[in-house]
């Protein structure tokens, strides 16, 4: 079987970078079956050694290593670990959590039962002057030197349309029009749910939120500064209207 093994956030791969079998894997999380063959997670204490033959790969790195369907369970791997890792004891009784079927937890004391909970956050796309810019902006989040889009959770009692139109404004002062869904990536850092959008505006000053982002700007085709690699929503958003 598969086993997604991880140290902290970072995947065991083979000297081949795949995914490491074995037949069996004591006190490892059930996943889903991929193309028939059974799969397991399991995460190793911190201070782990991988065993000889493997090594460290951080998730976002796997991207460019693994077959899509491969790092997709690997991403839905660490999702449950995290979920796992995280609801060890009942939040209504304190009493600890038993596994109840493969994705649901059933407190020993109560029975209060939960399930994972994903985190959903928009990111958009907005363009101006008939398509030929595009907005980037850099979080102080970002671990490199590069540009994104704009993103942000979604509020309770919110709908998707209108979190895009209140983080745009927030971020960047734009009122955007012409909101359009594009598509939607599991982000298991550590259990998001990106859904992703186009908009344009007809807005021409930037206004950055400064608590929130260091910098940003519109870019034509031809200016383009460093953008998200390609494990991200985001660079499938930029990629779509670099084609266009």
């Amino acid at each position: 079987m598969l086993c997604f093994l991880f140290i902290e956030n970072d995947l065991l791969l083979t000297e081949q970078n795949e995914i490491p079998t074995y037949n069996e894997l004591e006190g490892a999380l059930r996943l889903p079956d991929l193309d028939g063959q059974p799969c397991r997670a399991l995460a190793l204490p911190a201070d782990a050694e991988p065993a000889k033959g493997l090594h460290r790969v951080g998730l976002r790195a796997a991207f460019d290593l693994l077959p899509n369907n491969i790092y997709m369970m690997a991403g839905k791997a660490a999702e449950l670990l995290y979920w796992d890792k995280t609801t060890r004891y009942c939040g209504r009784c304190g009493a600890p959590m038993a596994m109840h079927t493969d994705i649901s937890k059933r407190c020993t004391r109560c029975g209060s039962e939960v399930w994972p909970a994903l985190q959903a956050a928009i990111i958009v796309a907005v363009t101006r002057r008939g398509g030929e810019e595009i907005l980037l902006v850099q979080s102080k989040n970002f671990r490199g030197d590069y540009y994104g889009l704009v993103a942000g959770f979604v509020e309770t009692g919110e709908t998707l349309e209108e979190c895009v139109a209140r983080e745009v404004m927030e971020e960047t002062g734009l009122r955007i029009r012409n909101l359009r869904y594009v598509a939607s990536q599991p982000w298991p850092f550590p259990c998001g749910l990106m859904i992703g959008f186009e908009a344009e505006t007809d807005d021409e000053d930037i206004i950055l939120q400064r608590s929130e982002l260091n910098k940003g700007g519109w870019f034509t085709r031809q200016n383009l500064p460093a953008i998200p690699g390609k494990v991200s929503l985001a660079r499938k958003l930029i990629d779509r209207w670099l084609e266009k």
